[in-house]
């Protein structure tokens, strides 16, 4: 069956219910997108549509999440192709509202806040952009709520004992927003489960992102230094040796195409860095590389969960 593609979100809560009943489904999946699709967005769409009987996709540019108008402008926007992309992995539906479906009355006075732990890291270099992608993340969870709006959705999972199992994906290279969903989603009683996917990288490491097409060659090699740093992080921590952040930092830093803004290592749930742990002291349990450099003219974050 082809791939559908609907605008509005009475057509979304309309095919979606329709879709779940043809299949007699018991699960559906959503993986929000913001569109310029790459390998990564693949591999969400891919595992969301292994674990769910219907799955939706959302390609939509946010505009709250841009704090220059320049930047919104300036992001790619190639439908057709996504549209392909999430076919070929197998996606039954495709929502790809206007910014006046989403917002009908203009910006919403009325937003989901990220508070304390929006203001770090990400979010202090980009105020408000984290309260623009909560916003609008709830409001496509709501949307793509199985059968939401449509009369008699309930009769058709287990003879009437409940709605589908609902998931959302997404990625792990987006880790504080990751995190600030997660947590959104358990603050706020949402019934969906959160469902994290690796990290998607090219052969010599660069984690894939939308933005890498602004790079020139030169740039692109100067990014790698990044995942370098990560993973010089990563077999620390796994040695259970100091992290020795500075030395790592330093070898960023060496780097002349790129400008460091952030390099810690944090606690995935809180985002609070764990200082005790990147100096002197062996590395032993949970926590979260997390790198943010402008390339050249491009701004890239990468980041690696470290355990041991």
């Amino acid at each position: 069956m082809a791939i559908k593609v609907v605008t509005t979100a009475a057509q979304l809560r309309a095919e979606s219910a329709r879709l779940l009943v043809e299949k007699q489904g018991t699960s559906q999946g959503l993986v929000p997108t913001m569109g310029a699709l790459h390998e990564g967005h693949a591999t969400l769409a891919r595992t969301a549509v292994e674990q769910n009987d219907v799955v939706v996709a959302s390609i939509f540019v946010n505009p709250l999440q841009f704090g220059e108008a320049a930047d919104l402008e300036r992001y790619p926007r190639m439908l057709d192709a996504d549209i392909n992309l999430l076919d070929a992995e197998g996606v039954d539906l495709v929502f790809a509202p206007s910014v006046e479906e989403v917002y009908p009355g203009g910006e919403p006075l009325v937003r989901v806040t990220a508070g304390r732990l929006g203001e770090k890291w990400e979010g202090a270099s980009r105020p408000g952009h984290f309260d623009g992608a909560l916003t609008v993340v709830a409001k496509l969870l709501h949307y793509a709520f199985p059968g939401a709006g449509v009369a008699g959705t309930r009769a058709f999972v287990s003879g009437g004992a409940g709605l589908p199992a609902y998931r959302a994906y997404f990625g792990q290279k987006d880790a504080q927003q990751l995190t600030l969903v997660r947590r959104m989603v358990s603050d706020l009683n949402f019934p969906v489960e959160i469902v994290a996917v690796p990290t998607v990288r090219t052969a010599d490491g660069l984690a894939l992102s939308s933005r890498n097409r602004f790079l020139s060659e030169e740039e692109r090699e100067a990014a790698l230094v990044l995942s370098r740093a990560l993973r010089l992080i990563e077999q620390r921590a796994n040695s259970h040796e100091p992290l020795d952040l500075e030395s790592a930092q330093a070898l960023v830093e060496s780097q002349p195409l790129v400008g460091l803004d952030y390099f810690d290592v944090v606690d995935p749930r809180t985002l609070e860095p764990l200082a005790e742990n990147c100096k002197d002291t062996p590395f032993r349990g949970e926590g979260l590389a997390i790198i943010a450099a402008k390339v050249g003219p491009v701004r890239l974050i990468d980041n690696l969960p470290l355990d041991s």
